[in-house]
């Protein structure tokens, strides 16, 4: 496996002459490709995040690395879960 670090260096410095056609002669497709190649890099950064993390949680706890995380759930679902715990009515005042 290659270094992450490398990956994401790799990826900016593949953008690069698509950021100068799209913001200095206003290029529409290459911002496309601007856009694109960002969401990849957040998805490769989230990626080494949760890997970093993994490792520093097995190596407190003494066990071994855990495996590559899985993909958090789409955000639809994350949304969903607060709408459903809702709130009692607040208690009726006393006299």
């Amino acid at each position: 496996m290659a270094n992450p670090f490398n990956q994401i260096k790799d990826l900016i410095n593949s953008l690069e002459d698509d950021f100068e056609k799209s913001y200095d002669k206003n290029n529409a497709a290459a911002g496309t490709r601007v856009r694109k190649g960002m969401q990849d890099l957040k998805n490769h950064a989230q990626a080494i995040r949760l890997e970093v993390q993994n490792m520093k949680n097995s190596t407190k706890d003494g066990a071994a690395p855990a495996p590559a995380a899985k993909k958090a759930a789409p955000a639809a679902a994350k949304k969903a879960a607060p709408a459903t715990a809702k709130k009692a009515a607040p208690a009726a005042k006393k006299k």
